[in-house]
């Protein structure tokens, strides 16, 4: 049987809705959900004892519901006199007190002021079927008459798709009456998350338009937003802003839809925020392994990400993602990671929040009832302890804060909360100090207080960094480099200059200062912010042999080839970020690659010397170009991939002569090593310089 009208314009026809009515008979026809699914949101907004209007009532069961639970001043409209006829006949015994009219919405018989509440299920979506003049003259007719029919404090109760053409006629319309606007998800049953077909793609809403008494000359607005029946609504500064929310809700709902229907969407990344600030609370990746094998127990899990860890490879990278999913066994894994600035009180709570959440996410096939695993690394959630919080000029905000690792050493690191996944720079902590955290967060389990607050470690002065040890494998590759100056077992008594570019939190200057006593350092660094850091949080002092230049380092070294007199460097390094994130290359940034300003850089390097640089580059494109480019100026170009990272540490050199093979570069390397690690040095044996050039290669 034909029920679907052949043009959507068909939904405004009278006669389109007696066919549809005649020929369905008295089964109930419920649009958007039925009582049970609406139930609480509509008893959110609706008194048992105030007087409801419902508009286009058709056959569904809704108002025989609502009469049963106690609201009984109830009366019905519909433009169909079958289903008017066929609603008098159900209800006549057994709802004395519910009446059904037909009536036009469009020019109601009622007085003006007469009910408490409208309520309308799906009527004001099949009317404005578009937005061609005539639809939105009736429309307009229509929703003069509701605000006419309510009293003053009286809402406008509608339960929609909330389509952008509807959604912004009603905002619209009611918020230039002076009314208060609120848009309500109706979150799902759990029947619902899990059916096969669900019924709609876009998640279903009520528009709450609650009608003020009207004030001349004022133009206050308000619009708000709830996520959830329970929720705390959020208010917001604009219609705009409402349909944009309203729209990030449909996409995920869109979202779920097709991850139920079919597994392998590719890179799938979303935020769950908190309910009541908008926040980023949660962020989830999820991840599809095709190639685990389906058994009741292998469909489904999630991963919670300790504090601070969600940087590492295995949890911030997609490739790392892949190889945790496939290493864990399931279809599909789920990874969250935890923001900082929010409060958890540990794996229980977390797990009772997202649990419902996250059935959103199951595949395909999930049994209705089977239990989810949480799974996480140790079974805790990690500690972080944001010790430090600013705003740059240059770098914009970021904080400083200290984590707990994989070995349960505390680390402290540089975060600019542009890039928030990236730890920027990074040092690990002494033991006495790791040890004092671990106690006072013992003591302070009981007390379930903030995760991430200051007060979990104790503010740690520049002293309690161990300068001994560097934790960025990149920076590690880069002092490996200076193995290839000549005579490298004489380093240490070697007068060496440097100009390392790029300051950060200090820690790879600092360590050519502590480690080779004969050199002098100059460092650049664009923003004042990152000296204080590093002075204040990183353990970096300037010295008779450290000095740090506040410039661009472009104009820096443009000055230096520039003058008279140049400075001839041993070694000079780049380890610079870009502030663009629109590029393919963050590090460094495209000038400090150009052909004319690496013929500066030739210029004050000795012959002998080494340019390092810290390549970071996501197009393969860019990256062949800046390969070229810096082999027509360095003509002996050696690359060093960082395993599990984009960072490539280039190694430039003048002469081609000088090329040295494998077996010749690691010799040099634990000869330097070996000088290093004398006693009183205070090497960390975990260091293995001969390690950072066993995969380099000449390009």
């Amino acid at each position: 049987m034909n029920l679907l009208p052949k043009s959507s314009k068909d939904f405004g026809s009278v006669d389109y809705w007696e066919k549809f009515f005649q020929q369905r008979g008295k089964k109930a026809f419920e649009w958007y959900g039925s009582y049970l699914e609406l139930c609480e949101v509509l008893h959110k907004y609706m008194k048992p004892r105030e007087k409801v209007l419902v508009i286009g009532c058709g056959n569904s069961e809704l108002s025989e519901q609502l009469y049963d639970v106690g609201y009984q001043d109830i009366v019905n409209i519909d433009i169909s006199e079958v289903v008017i006829k066929q609603m008098k006949e159900r209800n006549a015994s057994r709802r004395p007190q519910m009446s059904f009219l037909k009536m036009d919405m469009t020019q109601m018989e009622f007085q003006d002021a007469s009910f408490h509440v409208v309520l309308d299920k799906g009527t004001l979506d099949a009317v404005l079927t578009d937005e061609e003049e005539k639809t939105l003259q009736q429309v307009d007719r229509m929703l003069a008459e509701v605000g006419r029919v309510l009293q003053v404090g009286g809402r406008y109760l509608c339960i929609s798709l909330a389509q952008a053409h509807i959604l912004k006629k009603a905002v619209g319309h009611f918020s230039r009456e002076g009314w208060m606007v609120r848009v309500h998800q109706v979150a799902n049953s759990r029947d619902q998350v899990f059916e096969a077909e669900p019924r709609f793609s876009l998640p279903v809403f009520a528009f709450i338009m609650t009608k003020f008494r009207p004030v001349p000359g004022s133009a206050l607005q308000i619009f708000e937003l709830c996520a959830q029946e329970q929720g705390k609504p959020v208010r917001l500064e604009s219609a705009d802003q409402l349909a944009e929310a309203v729209q990030e809700r449909q996409q995920y709902a869109w979202l779920c839809s097709q991850l139920r229907r079919k597994a392998g969407l590719g890179t799938v990344s979303l935020d769950l925020c908190n309910g009541d600030t908008g926040e980023p609370r949660y962020t989830l990746h999820v991840v599809d392994s095709p190639t685990v094998k389906p058994s009741r127990d292998s469909h489904f899990a999630i991963f919670i990400i300790p504090q601070g860890r969600e940087t590492e490879w295995l949890f911030g990278m997609e490739e790392g993602r892949k190889q945790l999913a496939a290493s864990a066994g399931f279809r599909r894994l789920i990874t969250v990671a935890l923001h900082r600035g929010q409060q958890y009180d540990g794996m229980d709570s977390i797990q009772a929040e997202l649990s419902t959440r996250v059935m959103e996410l199951a595949p395909a096939g999930m049994p209705p009832q089977q239990q989810v695993p949480f799974l996480s690394v140790g079974g805790d959630i990690g500690v972080r302890a944001v010790q430090h919080q600013d705003h740059s000029a240059l770098s914009g905000d970021y904080v400083i804060e200290d984590v707990q690792g994989e070995d349960r050493r505390y680390f402290r690191r540089l975060i600019f909360l542009s890039s928030r996944n990236v730890v920027q720079s990074e040092a690990r902590l002494l033991k006495d100090v790791s040890r004092r955290a671990q106690k006072k967060q013992k003591k302070d389990k009981k007390k379930q207080r903030l995760a991430g607050a200051s007060e979990d470690l104790p503010p740690a002065p520049g002293q309690s960094i161990d300068k001994s040890y560097l934790c960025c494998e990149h920076h590690k590759a880069m002092i490996a480099g200076l193995a290839l100056l000549r005579n490298p077992e004489l380093l240490l008594e070697t007068p060496l200059a440097l100009l390392v570019v790029g300051l950060g939190g200090g820690s790879l200057p600092l360590f050519v200062h502590d480690h080779f006593p004969k050199s002098h350092v100059d460092a650049v660094e664009i923003d004042p912010s990152m000296l204080e850091v590093a002075t204040q949080w990183f353990g970096f002092s300037q010295s008779d042999r450290m000095k740090v230049h506040i410039a661009d380092g472009l104009d820096y070294i443009t000055s230096l080839a520039g003058g008279e007199a140049q400075p001839h460097y041993d070694v000079i390094m780049f380890d610079v970020d870009s502030k663009d994130p629109t590029l393919g290359m963050s590090c460094p940034p495209p000038a400090f690659v150009d052909q004319l300003f690496l013929q500066k850089v030739k210029s004050i390097l000795t012959a002998e010397g080494v340019f390092i640089l810290n390549l970071v580059c996501r197009d393969l494109g860019l990256k062949n170009s800046v390969l070229t480019g810096l082999k027509a100026v360095f003509p002996l170009l050696y690359v060093r991939r960082i395993e599990g990272e984009v960072n490539e540490i280039l190694f430039c050199q003048l002469h081609p002569e000088q090329k040295l093979a494998t077996p010749e570069l690691l010799e040099m390397a634990q000869a330097l090593e070996r000088t290093l690690r004398k006693p009183g040095q205070g090497w960390d044996d975990t260091y293995v310089l001969s390690d950072m050039l066993q995969t380099v290669k000449i390009v």
